[in-house]
């Protein structure tokens, strides 16, 4: 924490308490852990579907412009590439492509090395909304985050990795 703030009483910790009172056996630190990344990931999935409402997209519609942006120009995939990118399926993607297509944000078109394929590609102005849309959220997330200092970010950032590293290699 910068300098000057305290550590304050949250949620997580109430709900730490009850635990402590009526099963005082229980070692509840991963539930402070995973308590307060659930209620982060929730608070911050809001103030980003906020901030990308502003141009006119969702955050599962932002998810779709941005991978076919960072994917370098042309900014175009396949709609299986997308969907294995997003871990969606074909059916949830088709959804997001036809809202995105009718908002003129992409376009679909045959792919010319398959006959059977579609391209999707990112128009002008689709890429011109997500380059917004991510400055957008950018600084929603760099606000929520400016409590902390830079190493203290650093450090919760390799943390994270860490704990998301092991929490995969565990699934798999």
């Amino acid at each position: 924490m910068k300098e000057g703030r305290q550590q304050h009483k949250d949620p997580v910790d109430a709900i730490i308490g009850q635990w402590a009172a009526v099963r005082p056996d229980l070692d509840t630190k991963a539930m402070e852990v995973f308590g307060r990344i659930y209620r982060l990931s929730r608070a911050m999935g809001d103030r980003m579907e906020k901030a990308y409402a502003a141009y006119g997209i969702s955050r599962g519609e932002f998810d779709v412009l941005s991978t076919l942006r960072r994917s370098g120009e042309p900014y175009t995939l396949s709609p299986r590439q997308l969907s294995a990118t997003l871990m969606l399926t074909t059916g949830g993607m088709t959804g997001r492509l036809d809202k995105l297509e009718r908002a003129g944000l992409l376009r679909r078109s045959p792919d010319p090395h398959d006959r059977r394929g579609l391209q999707v590609t990112l128009t002008e102005k689709g890429f011109d909304v997500i380059d917004r849309a991510v400055g957008a959220g950018l600084a929603v997330q760099t606000e929520a985050l400016s409590f902390l200092d830079d190493e203290q970010a650093g450090q919760l950032a390799g943390l994270l990795r860490e704990l998301l590293a092991s929490t995969e290699r565990a699934e798999h």
